[in-house]
């Protein structure tokens, strides 16, 4: 250190960075606008994400719900009650009441209810305090569609078994009611200390015990339940945390996760563009400089670090300024659109954000200076005065091999952080690398195709325009990469965002089915088909169920697999009574992951290879070849598990955890399920009644409570991808525009040139205008095409969904980004047209 005079080499550091302030401020604008979009769209994504989160806890109203399809061994109860900071209990079960006015009688859900369960969310009535008055009387809340078809009122009565209650509200919306599964007929919501009197809690009842809890400060639900778990599965007690939530929301919160990642990770490469540019061209302006202090003795190591420490200063300076001024935009954006955003945006501020941005900012300068000063630093006085001429090449200089191969290695590891799965993130770096080596590969063909077939023909302007595409000093390879990936990365945003917006619409409630009518027989089929079109309704699903249970799994009973802990196989599997269908094809909601699909058993002789939803098999622990004796009505079928499906759970449809190949249970006692949509609550009244007087068995699920708190979490979500796509890409046009604007240092002593040999005005402007315009366009190009590739594999690989572009936001983008290099290319030639020669270069120098 002493050899190299560290505190000298600081100050000198500081000395030169004194000259031509206002250059550098430029310089540092483009490092501070890059952290600041980096550090804004991570505030935004980190806050975005809580926002969504406590959405969805809406859809399970507690941080923790444990439940149970029996009474709980009192063992238990003591872990029950120590659980959560604040508790509800409840207990569901489907019963018939009686709406003593006009007689009515109707299959229900009762939801028994103690404590102030939701603890998100609400329970949204008619009137509104009806939410909370119910539960201090003897009196029940009662689902919209259930008071339509009855035509009752508030202040009417129901009987439940045997007490009556007063209706003190109608339910619109309720949380805790998330799919098909999740409830078998209307709801209706009375105080738990008034069960035992209605004398419906009777041994061998099928009732659901559900205890819900709340944390008054942020706990990992996650590792508590996987804490618990030994003891619950022992206990046959299941759990439901977000975590859980966001598996059965399905596709549409792994998309948005996976999409803010994606955010993040070109919010990272945007905000590298915008460094990297400044700093290249920094050091360029700064050789000069250098081969100054190599000739007066100063050595190669030392003029090195004299420029590392600068680049290092003012990367920490633009990175702090950028964090603050990200974190401006964070905090006042959702002020200024307060009246057009749909949700309320959290605007904390994201201090995990700050540190990120102002990290990257060091590294990410650090790592792009590299690249121009590790050509000069073993290289003699003489050569480094002409370095402008003479740069050291890439194939005599292993060590920038080294410096490239840090970017990867940085830009891996980071997004690797960002999606916490390698294989994505070799991808994502691959593709990055595969994007940068396309853009230089069209500049050096670019380059070398203008000088080998340099059309001498051409009039002087165009001459001049084009000979700028390869002169030294020439520009041509820094912006065809830089404005090539930031197109690329603004495309792909857009595609991308387009894609998950599909897929949001595909999964609200518009598109799906809003009705299933349960328990209709065989020969009832045709004609309760037959009623759903008559009153103007369409039938979009039917679909056989067959109710059985499990018998054996690989030779073991209930009783055996609870006396052999080391089988491995979970007691729950034995507990629950399972409802499967059989068909020969899959649904457009499921993908098979692990085996293979058979649909068809051809004789009686042949293996029965059922499929299983993959979560259902790990929930129960059975893998692909494990073989299961299902009890069907009294029959036992043997069965192999042939395959395994990811179920989009968050689709409105007939998904079964467990289906069968046609040829096997089409004699089995079975019901049958229709799914059509009713587009009022007025028109789902009268199909109901239509339904109750011709056909009494038959239960109907109106899922319009679930599909409300469903549908406002999907719009929010595909809001969440609109507002980060638009914000991403519009502060990736203000980093291209800085990268852009920079780039006039390089081309200022040739125009000067130029002026100096008669050039006039206009013509400074037009060789100006070409030599952008074929640097944007081929740029732009470029970069579009390469986002289609890109945009196309990630629909394929990680959203799993078809790519089908429209061609004239393309085109659009194409125009724009070429349009702005050419303006802003005219912008940076004022300086010379505006002022003498000899203004310009003394203020340059």
């Amino acid at each position: 250190m002493n050899k190299l005079n560290f505190p000298w080499l600081v100050q000198m550091a500081w000395r030169d960075s004194r000259r031509n302030r206002s250059r550098l401020f430029l310089f540092i604008s483009s490092i501070i606008l890059g952290i600041a979009a980096l550090v804004a769209i991570f505030s935004f994504g980190y806050n975005l994400r809580e926002d969504i989160d406590d959405q969805a806890k809406e859809m399970i109203g507690a941080d923790l719900v444990i439940t149970s399809n029996r009474p709980v061994n009192p063992s238990m109860l003591p872990l029950l009650d120590s659980l959560g900071n604040r508790r509800s209990k409840e207990r569901s079960f489907a019963s018939m009441i009686l709406f003593p006015k006009n007689q009515g009688t109707r299959l229900v859900q009762i939801r028994a209810l103690e404590g102030q369960f939701p603890y998100y969310g609400a329970l949204e009535t008619s009137p509104a305090s009806a939410a909370q008055t119910f539960r201090n009387g003897q009196q029940a809340i009662v689902d919209k569609t259930l008071m339509l078809q009855f035509d009752a009122r508030v202040g009417d009565s129901i009987k439940v078994g045997e007490v009556t209650f007063q209706i003190a509200g109608i339910l619109n919306k309720a949380p805790g009611q998330t799919g098909i599964s999740a409830t078998v007929a209307p709801a209706v919501y009375i105080p738990l200390r008034y069960l035992p009197q209605t004398g419906l809690e009777q041994k061998g009842s099928r009732i659901n015990y559900l205890y819900y809890y709340k944390y008054d400060t942020p706990v990992d639900t996650k590792k508590l339940v996987e804490k618990l778990e030994p003891r619950l599965e022992k206990e046959a007690l299941n759990t439901e945390t977000i975590e859980t939530q966001r598996d059965e929301m399905g596709r549409s919160f792994r998309d948005l996760t996976s999409f803010l990642a994606l955010v993040g990770f070109i919010a990272l490469l945007l905000g590298s563009i915008g460094v990297a540019s400044a700093i290249h061209v920094y050091i360029r302006e700064k050789l000069r400089s250098i081969a100054i202090l190599r000739c007066l003795g100063v050595s190669a190591t030392q003029a090195f670090l004299i420029y590392v420490i600068q680049i290092l200063g003012i990367g920490l300076l633009g990175s702090i300024i950028g964090a603050i001024l990200g974190t401006v935009v964070q905090q006042v954006l959702p002020q200024v659109l307060q009246d057009l955003l749909p949700i309320e945006i959290t605007v904390g501020i994201s201090w995990l954000a700050i540190l990120q941005g102002i990290g990257l900012g060091l590294i990410i300068s650090l790592l792009f200076s590299l690249l121009p000063l590790v050509s000069i630093r073993n290289v003699s006085p003489l050569n480094t005065l002409r370095i402008s001429l003479e740069s050291t090449s890439l194939f005599r200089d292993p060590l920038k091999w080294l410096v490239y191969g840090l970017i990867l290695l940085f830009i891996f590891g980071f997004t690797y952080l960002q999606t916490e799965k390698w294989k994505e993130a070799g991808y994502f770096t691959l593709g990055v690398l595969v994007g940068f080596l396309v853009l230089a590969g069209i500049a050096w063909v670019l380059m070398w195709t203008v000088r080998r077939f340099f059309p001498e023909s051409l009039s002087y302007v165009w001459r001049q325009g084009l000979a700028n595409l390869f002169r030294p000093n020439n520009q041509t390879l820094i912006l065809i990469v830089s404005i090539g990936l930031g197109t690329a990365f603004i495309s792909t945003l857009y595609f991308v965002q387009g894609i998950l917006l599909n897929q949001v619409t595909l999964s609200a409630s518009e598109n799906q089915p809003n009705m299933v009518l349960f328990d209709i027989q065989g020969g009832q089929r045709v004609a309760v088909a037959n009623l759903t079109r008559q009153q103007g309704l369409p039938v979009i699903d039917e679909v056989p169920i067959v109710t059985m249970r499990i018998e054996e799994i690989n030779g073991l009973t209930a009783e055996q697999v609870k006396e052999d802990s080391t089988s491995g196989i979970s007691p729950r599997a034995f507990q629950r009574e399972i409802r499967s269908t059989f068909r020969s094809t899959i649904t457009d909601s499921e993908k098979v992951i692990d085996g293979t699909w058979r649909g068809k058993v051809a004789s009686q002789t042949d293996t029965v290879y059922i499929s299983l939803d993959d979560r259902y098999a790990e929930w129960i622990k059975v893998e692909v070849g494990d073989k299961i004796v299902f009890n069907v009505q009294g029959a036992l079928i043997p069965t192999v598990v042939g395959s395994l499906r990811e179920v989009d759970w968050n689709r409105i449809q007939t998904n079964f955890r467990v289906v069968f190949p046609v040829g096997v249970l089409e004699a089995a006692p079975q019901f049958h399920v229709l799914m059509t949509k009713v587009p009022t609550a007025e028109a789902s009244a009268k199909f109901q009644q239509a339904v109750v007087r011709q056909f009494p068995n038959v239960s109907i699920i109106d899922l319009e409570l679930i599909l409300s708190v469903m549908d406002e979490l999907l719009d929010k979500i595909g809001f969440v991808i609109r507002f980060m796509a638009a914000f991403s890409i519009i502060t990736g046009l203000v980093v291209l525009i800085s990268s852009v604007l920079i780039s006039k240092y390089q081309r200022m002593q040739e125009s000067v040139l130029l002026r100096t040999l008669g050039a006039n005005r206009n013509q400074i402007f037009a060789i100006t205008a070409l030599e952008y315009f074929f640097l944007g366009a081929l740029a732009a190009g470029t970069g579009i095409v390469l986002s289609l590739a890109g945009s196309w594999a990630l629909a394929k690989y990680s959203f799993e969904t078809v790519f089908t572009p429209q061609l004239w936001p393309v085109l659009l983008l194409f125009l724009m980004i070429s349009g702005l290099t050419v303006l802003i290319g005219l912008f940076n030639s004022r300086a010379v047209v505006s002022q003498s020669p000899l203004e310009v270069l003394r203020s340059e120098g």
